[in-house]
């Protein structure tokens, strides 16, 4: 918790002192683009329920399709948190839950105002997950592999130039393999900019 305090902290400090500068008209969306996120995950599903910090690094690029739309392509990495189990599983000695790994997909962006725009993403989330699992509530199986499931997220944030903006973020994390489900949701901040 205090982790995510500090980002969002961080991040109203940035707006604060970012300078304004002017944005053209055209919505420079298109080209190469670089960009990260930090935020709050939240995990309620199976034997666990519990929130934790998470983050993300995206690279790719957007083919600009009209002045204020543009679609593209992106490959990252996020570290989505470490889960503790519910209370009522206390006596079955379970450790944490972890899930983080590797995206690919497609993005867009679009502009609802010179400055305003609007964000989505969907594709392919190769997960490291471990955890517990039980079928019973009285046996656990622990579980330590891989899965290759879906990701997806909407955004909406401020252009501050042609190559920089701030916006916040949810994102949706599909993960399952023999019998461990951790589907982790995030709500964050995020940078990007634009080559």
């Amino acid at each position: 918790m205090k982790n995510t305090l500090f980002a969002i902290a961080l991040a109203t400090a940035s707006f604060a002192t970012l300078p304004a500068v002017s944005h053209a008209a055209d919505g420079n969306n298109g080209g190469f683009f670089v960009n990260g996120n930090v935020g709050r995950s939240s995990l309620d599903k199976g034997l666990y329920d519990d929130n934790d910090t998470a983050y993300g690094v995206n690279l790719g690029y957007r083919w600009a399709l009209s002045p204020g739309f543009a679609l593209g392509v992106e490959g990252g990495y996020a570290k989505l948190g470490d889960f503790g189990a519910k209370s009522r599983y206390n006596g079955l000695g379970l450790g944490s839950a972890s899930v983080k790994g590797w995206t690919a997909g497609v993005n867009s962006r679009f502009n609802i105002a010179p400055q305003w725009y609007l964000s989505g993403r969907v594709g392919l989330f190769r997960a490291d997950t471990n955890g517990y699992y039980s079928k019973d509530g009285a046996t656990a199986y622990y579980v330590d592999d891989t899965s290759t499931k879906w990701y997806a997220g909407v955004g909406a944030g401020y252009d501050f130039s042609n190559n920089l903006s701030l916006g916040v973020n949810y994102d949706y994390y599909k993960t399952s393999k023999n019998g461990l489900n951790l589907d982790p949701n995030v709500f964050s901040v995020s940078a990007e900019y634009r080559f």
